[in-house]
């Protein structure tokens, strides 16, 4: 259980970073850690007049499988789900263009690299 606790707050650490990181290019932040029965979304933030879903993947290291190419098709599925049902419950939102990006950290510390995948995926 702790070692789940662990991996939780670590996660919640490299969204903060991301999210920090994506307003210093110029986003807006709307929301984070959006729940949906089946899926979550990390991040939503605006990018001019797009909503853009943020997945965020971390990796200490690249050795095995890289922090971008973890996010696999069901991973998209269900970010796209979560997606769908946010968009449900904020009907304003729902004209406006919409993108999914991934954010990849890989590394720690002072050796952190991140990467930034725009429209990485489509609904």
């Amino acid at each position: 259980m702790l070692k789940a606790l662990n991996t939780r707050l670590r996660g919640k650490t490299y969204e903060i970073q991301a999210e920090h990181w994506l307003v210093a290019q110029g986003l807006r932040p709307l929301a984070r850690n959006f729940t949906a029965r089946g899926g979550e979304l990390d991040l939503i933030m605006e990018d001019g007049p797009a909503l853009v879903f943020v997945e965020v993947r971390f990796r200490a290291s690249n050795r095995f499988v890289g922090a971008l190419e973890s996010v696999t098709a069901s991973k998209q599925r269900r970010v796209l789900h979560a997606a769908a049902c946010w968009l449900q419950r904020n009907p304003a939102q729902g004209t406006r263009p919409c993108r999914f990006d991934v954010v990849g950290i890989e590394g720690v510390g002072e050796s952190c690299r991140i990467a930034w995948i725009k429209a990485a995926f489509t609904a």
